[in-house]
């Protein structure tokens, strides 16, 4: 491909017309933009410059003033092998972004009578284990709930991020959890598992598919006709965007995805969709406005703690203002919905590039639009010198034989030998492969996947077992089962 790459082209105002003409809730036209606004329009192409060429994934742009766009746009490649390039009717999997219409779907049918956020979820689902205490529906919603988060434990069982990770499985993966995380509702941690829950609690209570459900009674209705849960990996997707990451020494390679993580991710749509979403805010149509309400409702501790996330959406502040957001990241996806509601500002961006920020990009763009209407952007903290952290434990030869062992885990149904090797303690998995266990204080290492590995002995001070504990996955027990000979 030779001759100067094209300049971003503004989405055809007849073609958004159309759209608005042909759904209730669809993006009201786009206008010509004063001045200022076409000023403002060529500040955000800079930003994505770097990534607008033929040669390079980047993304597609949507801003919004008062319920009208005043920006859409592609920027480079949907796909690098057919030469299709980025438009703001490119499909992308926008991964975490998923969670709102998982949590409104559940705001919908509460709406409706049909379930309550203070139902215990086994009255729902069954097969989630008894943990003594009942995990309820709003502690899904809120993060709160103590379920483990699939991307963790199932990086621990054996799991590679470009298998097939299907929604099935992770749902047995929960169904295995032995023990939660914490007491529900007396902490915090983002856990997809518990969106993918919600996602069959819609299933179970409605009778219905995720997808046909929301289809039906969220996307149809708000006229996203490019928009649904993707439940089938090797389904075709028109328009979409395929997945990249940088390679060193220059040019891109794929990053394939196998994921149906249900309620949590694999929501396929496009920022022309999400535009229509964002009205909604402002003129319900779907439902009485009750669950639309709710989406901005954050979460309580028992302790009475508010935390900032609410349905599906973060509750923040950027600059003195209120900001609504939420962010995903998935293979090479990378995605940011930021609404700004006192200001009548939303910014919408979806990459298909690992190497795009779309967060700190969002942030600019509003700066950009509104920045003259917020407080000061605060002083770049200068890095400071840290103390002198504390000397790690150096344990000995038989310190370490005494750790070596075969361990088993009940509730990933997998298992890890630890041996030493050159002065190290190694794990071995049969698909992970080897890792070194880096020593941190007597009985306390640190590895990657696992976090922070804690060994525990019994009374003769024999070791048992060791616990993986990261935020997300706390405490995940592996039974030691064999010393060595």
């Amino acid at each position: 491909m030779t001759g100067t790459w094209p300049r971003p082209v503004l989405l055809p105002t007849l073609v958004m017309l159309l759209s608005t003409l042909a759904a209730p809730a669809a993006v009201r036209a786009q206008v010509d933009d004063p001045d200022p606004d076409r000023t403002r329009s060529e500040r955000v192409d800079e930003l994505f410059m770097a990534w607008h060429r033929p040669d390079s994934p980047g993304g597609s742009v949507l801003v919004m003033r008062h319920g009208q766009v005043v920006h859409a746009r592609g920027y480079g490649m949907a796909n690098l092998e057919h030469g299709a390039p980025n438009r703001p009717s490119t499909v992308f999997d926008i991964a975490s972004i998923s969670k709102q219409f998982g949590a409104f779907a559940i705001a919908l049918l509460e709406e409706q009578g049909l379930l309550s956020l203070d139902d215990d979820v086994r009255l729902h689902i069954p097969e989630l284990p008894d943990f003594g205490e009942p995990v309820r529906v709003r502690h899904l919603v809120h993060h709160t709930s103590g379920i483990r988060d699939w991307p963790g434990t199932l990086r621990l069982a054996g799991w590679d991020y470009m298998d097939v990770m299907s929604f099935e499985q992770i749902l047995n993966m929960a169904y295995n959890q032995r023990e939660l995380n914490f007491a529900p509702g007396s902490d915090y941690a983002y856990s997809n598992t518990g969106y993918n829950l919600m996602a069959e609690l819609v299933t179970r209570v409605t009778g219905e598919s995720f997808r046909d459900w929301t289809d039906q009674h969220i996307f149809q209705p708000l006229g996203m006709r490019d928009t649904h849960f993707h439940d089938d990996w090797t389904a075709v997707v028109p328009g979409r965007a395929e997945s990249y990451a940088p390679v060193r020494g220059g040019g891109f390679r794929r990053i394939p995805s196998s994921l149906t993580a249900l309620g949590s991710s694999s929501l396929f749509t496009t920022v022309e969709d999400l535009g229509r979403w964002i009205n909604h805010f402002d003129e319900p149509v779907v439902g009485t406005g009750g669950a639309m309400a709710r989406m901005h409702e954050r979460g309580v501790l028992t302790n009475g703690d508010t935390i900032r996330y609410a349905f599906g959406l973060n509750v923040d502040e950027h600059r003195g203002a209120t900001a609504i957001h939420h962010g995903g990241s998935w293979a090479g996806y990378r995605s940011m919905f930021v609404r700004f509601p006192d200001h009548g500002l939303a910014v919408v961006i979806l990459g298909n590039v690992n190497n795009l920020n779309p967060g700190q990009l969002a942030y600019r763009i509003a700066d950009i639009y509104i920045g003259d209407r917020l407080e000061p952007a605060p002083e770049p903290s200068r890095p400071t010198r840290s103390a002198a952290s504390q000397e790690r434990w150096s344990p000995s030869a038989d310190e370490l034989r005494a750790l070596a062992g075969s361990y088993w885990s009940d509730e990933l149904f997998t298992g890890y030998d630890l041996v030493v090797e050159d002065g190290d303690l190694v794990a071995r998995h049969f698909r992970t492969g080897t890792f070194t266990l880096r020593p941190v204080e007597p009985d306390v290492f640190q590895a990657p996947w696992f976090g922070r590995v804690e060994f525990l002995r019994d009374d003769d001070g024999s070791v048992t077992a060791f616990t993986s504990n990261s935020v997300r996955v706390r405490g995940l027990r592996f039974d030691r089962t064999a010393a060595p000979e």
